[in-house]
């Protein structure tokens, strides 16, 4: 299996939880050892609300509306985001199936393994159909006789597009005069778009990141690693009330995108980039700032003005009915003009400008070349260009927004210059 950066460090932030709860005593020490300015962080105030059921019923309702307007018949969902999302339900990927079927009409089902059924009638929600699977049956036959029973088994049916092959692969054979499809045009298509009630969330995670990146960034001194500075961001979120991810890059290292494997110690003149942010509610933050530790060179004050100019060529692009890359070509052009590039070549911006964000760090949809998706009210996006320089540092400015009736907003106000990371 291949463990990204933010699965590893979601891995470890799990097992740090168990730790925690096995040891508030430590969990206590940890925190007094903090530096003075985490030690002085308390949760922020103004928390909104977490989602309810009522939301949840609401956009069931949605997918159906998609669903009747593309001529699909039903979903079928495995556990993930998606399920999480409509249904606030939680259960572990295993080679055991567990599925949701939402049908375009009719009552939602789930798919059990029947040594799990008590469990699964505790945590599932919107219905009372739960149908179970002994270990010698094929669970893909029970979601062919719920598309049957909901009247849609040879209709087109959408399947999420995190089920696993194999899942897919059963149920193609289970229901072969089914038109299995790629669900995301109902799943995206609903959470592409955002509430106020998650567009507060977000907003909050983007608060607790910012008022724990101050306190981290207050903690530099010579000689400190990498690491210990993400300890120390992590600390700060752990004082602010939340949990979440911190990539940390020194010097030369920073124009890795995600960070590199490499020991690192910071030293006069060396850009410090930290990356990425709490989860609050089930809604993510994803910040960047970039800074010198001490007096910048002319060079990184120069490239780090152009990559500011980038980002707000990005936000100025953000329009309501414009393409998403629109948006990318507008802090492209800022970079390439100024000789780096062109297109994804470094030294230069070798990634897209954004990406979709909310119960995931990446959601639909992309600023990014052929995309044209038109930006619509409840979008929400990172704005993060990059400029990468290998072998010297890289600088990215990543800020999240979403999109009103008047155009952006966003979530955390921009760095206002080298010097001066936080507004």
């Amino acid at each position: 299996m291949r463990v990204s950066r933010r699965t590893f460090a979601k891995t470890g932030a799990a097992l740090g939880g168990t730790l925690v709860l096995g040891g508030k005593a430590q969990e206590a020490a940890a925190q007094a050892a903090a530096p003075e300015p985490i030690r002085r962080l308390k949760p922020l105030a103004g928390a909104p609300p977490f989602i309810g059921d009522d939301e949840r019923r609401a956009r069931i309702e949605k997918a159906r509306r998609l669903m009747a307007e593309q001529g699909v018949g039903a979903i079928v969902l495995e556990p993930g985001t998606s399920m999480s999302y409509f249904v606030d339900v939680h259960w572990g990927l295993s080679e055991r199936a567990f599925l949701l079927v939402i049908p375009v009409k009719g009552e939602l089902a789930y798919v059990a393994p029947a040594f799990e059924e008590m469990r699964a009638r505790e945590v599932t929600k919107f219905t009372s159909d739960v149908r179970t699977w002994q270990e010698d049956e094929d669970p893909a036959a029970l979601v062919a006789a719920i598309l049957k029973d909901r009247g849609v088994s040879t209709a087109k049916v959408g399947l999420e597009e995190r089920i696993r092959f194999f899942i897919a692969d059963a149920l193609r054979k289970a229901s072969p005069q089914t038109e299995w499809i790629l669900g995301t045009p109902v799943t995206a298509g609903c959470r592409m778009i955002k509430s106020k009630a998650e567009i507060a969330l977000l907003q909050h995670a983007n608060d607790i990141t910012i008022a724990a990146y101050r306190a981290g960034l207050a903690t530099l001194r010579e000689g400190m690693t990498h690491n210990e500075l993400g300890d120390n961001i992590t600390a700060a979120y752990r004082a602010l009330g939340a949990a979440g991810d911190i990539g940390v890059s020194f010097g030369k290292y920073s124009a890795f995108p995600h960070g590199s494997i490499q020991p690192q110690k910071l030293r006069e003149g060396d850009i410090v980039q930290i990356d990425d942010g709490v989860n609050f509610g089930g809604y993510q933050a994803d910040i960047t700032r970039t800074v010198v530790f001490g007096k910048p060179s002319d060079r990184q004050v120069q490239v780090w003005n152009l990559e500011k100019a980038a980002q707000t060529a990005a936000f100025k692009a953000a329009q309501v009915g414009a393409t998403c890359e629109s948006v990318d070509a507008a802090a492209r052009k800022v970079i390439s003009d100024a000789g780096f590039g062109p297109d994804y070549k470094v030294p230069g911006l070798p990634h897209r400008t954004g990406h979709g964000i909310g119960m995931d760090y990446h959601e639909w949809t992309n600023f990014v070349r052929g995309n044209k998706t038109k930006i619509a009210p409840g979008m929400c996006f990172s704005d993060e260009p990059m400029i990468a320089i290998y072998g010297e540092f890289g600088l990215r400015l990543e800020d999240c927004l979403y999109i009103t009736e008047n155009g952006p907003k966003f979530f955390s106000e921009p760095s206002p210059a080298i010097d001066r990371p936080f507004a």
